[in-house]
């Protein structure tokens, strides 16, 4: 269980964080959309592991 809440927080927290840039009219594969996306899959990952433990 432990391993499938982090994937799945990567994967949420880097989807969400990779179209936050199009609010500004940025495009997903941006450098600013590849930066949030990261961003967003570090705090999926970090949230992921917090509802896991």
């Amino acid at each position: 269980m432990d391993r499938k809440m982090i994937w799945l927080g990567l994967f949420v927290g880097s989807t969400i964080g990779g179209f936050i840039p199009s609010f500004w009219g940025a495009g997903v594969l941006s450098f600013s959309g590849l930066i949030f996306s990261a961003l967003g899959g570090f705090a999926g990952i970090w949230l992921g592991f917090r509802i896991s433990e």
